[in-house]
């Protein structure tokens, strides 16, 4: 009774993922991954895990040197704002997202452990601008079916995946109806 686990019934929280339907109309979130940060009356934000920039990291933050990896677009909000996520959890000012992925933390401390070589560059992500619903946003996206919810979240899949496989690969890790979804063509007239 796997298929249960992950219906869309899952409340979006804090270190859950959303994973865009098949033909969500909005191409800033067309086939995205996004690990959800929080999620409160406020609103919700979290970062697009699986969609790199042409920038690399280096090119968007001089203090970064020689760091030639795509700064990833965390979303359409701030895009002139850089965010991480890491795994790294003695990180000071750092948040738990999830088990083993942290939020933030102290940067010059980040910059040195990368320079250092004590942080390995894949164990960090930087993203430019945010994902972010008004109160009562998401869940209004949720009741028209734009997302799916995932409790499946682990350091591997945010860390270790190639972006291009993300989206596919939740989608068949989960199962059921979802990993149909997985094979569904970018573009249906294709078919």
């Amino acid at each position: 009774m796997e298929f249960f686990k992950y219906s869309n019934k899952l409340k979006p929280e804090k270190g859950r993922l959303l994973i865009s339907e098949p033909y969500l109309p909005d191409p800033n979130f067309e086939r995205t991954i996004i690990l959800l940060c929080e999620n409160n009356e406020e609103g919700s934000f979290g970062f697009i895990l699986n969609k790199p920039s042409m920038a690399s990291v280096s090119e968007v933050m001089e203090d970064i040197k020689n760091y030639d990896s795509p700064a990833m677009v965390g979303g359409p909000v701030q895009q002139d704002t850089l965010h991480y996520i890491h795994r790294y959890p003695s990180l000071e000012d750092s948040v738990e997202i999830s088990n083993g992925i942290f939020w933030g933390g102290n940067f010059e401390k980040l910059i040195f452990l990368l320079e250092t070589k004590q942080m390995q560059r894949k164990d960090v992500k930087f993203f430019l601008g945010y994902s972010g619903w008004s109160g009562g946003q998401l869940e209004e996206e949720l009741a028209q079916d734009s997302w799916i919810v995932s409790d499946q979240v682990g350091e591997e899949l945010v860390f270790d995946t190639d972006p291009e496989f993300m989206w596919r690969k939740t989608l068949i890790v989960m199962g059921g109806r979802f990993s149909v979804y997985s094979n569904y063509p970018k573009d249906p007239r294709l078919n």
